[in-house]
């Protein structure tokens, strides 16, 4: 039986394989661990496209997103998160 899938576990993931310097995770499955909204901040985005970016964050996540209904990512580059901060 493999661990339940939690809005935790995916952000330390993201933050030690990417080094993510923010992963805000929303579990959107009212709490069973199925359904989750991530927004990803990683240098590591730097010159990728959206494609790459997803490719990527899914390779990472390959096991969680096995086990998951729903997953869903906005991914930045530090630079882009700040100009999206300023904005709202």
């Amino acid at each position: 039986m493999t661990a339940r899938i939690t809005a935790k576990r995916i952000e330390q993931t993201l933050r030690e394989r990417l080094d993510a310097v923010e992963a805000i995770i929303q579990d959107v499955s009212n709490g069973c661990g199925t359904s989750f909204r991530c927004k990803i901040v990683s240098e590591r985005f730097a010159n990728l496209n959206m494609l790459a970016r997803h490719r990527l964050v899914n390779s990472i996540l390959k096991s969680e997103i096995e086990s998951l209904h729903a997953f869903s990512q906005e991914d930045y580059t530090p630079e882009e998160w700040n100009k999206l901060k300023e904005i709202a």
